[in-house]
Formats: C-alpha cells, sequence, structure tokens
C-alpha cells in the first residue's frame, strides 16, 4: 500500500478532493463484501424498496436529482 500524505491531499483545490472522495467511495461500493450492514439499515433499505415497489412512478432519476443537487439547471 502507499504511503498517503494527508496534508498534500488537503491542499488540493476543493473539485480535486471531491474527485478524491468520490474515487474512494466507487472503490468501497464495488468491495461491499467485507461491510457489515447493522440490521436497522437492512431493514431500512427493506422498507425503502419495498415503498419504491408499490410506488415505482415516485421519485425522479438520479441525473435529474444530480443535476438539481448541484444547480446544473
Amino acid at each position: 500500500m502507499n504511503a498517503i500524505n494527508i496534508d498534500s491531499v488537503l491542499e488540493l483545490p476543493v473539485a480535486e478532493r471531491i474527485k478524491l472522495v468520490e474515487a474512494i467511495w466507487d472503490s468501497v461500493a464495488k468491495d461491499t463484501a467485507g461491510v457489515d450492514l447493522p440490521a436497522w439499515q437492512a431493514d431500512e433499505l427493506d422498507r425503502r424498496m419495498a415503498y419504491f415497489e408499490r410506488n415505482p412512478t415516485e421519485g425522479a432519476p438520479w441525473a435529474e436529482v444530480k443535476r438539481h443537487v448541484s444547480r446544473e439547471e
């Protein structure tokens, strides 16, 4: 594993730090085998999935939500 100099990371521009965090998060999301999901989170995910299955037309596509949140509109 390569050593990471946290001070150097913190000196990066905000946009670069965000890209770094996104890359780290994407790598974590691909490797979920070692992550234990607490029962309360599993229950919440099940509840949300059941709601979605009962109401599939509610909500918005991710691209639309991201544009809204990012104020790209």
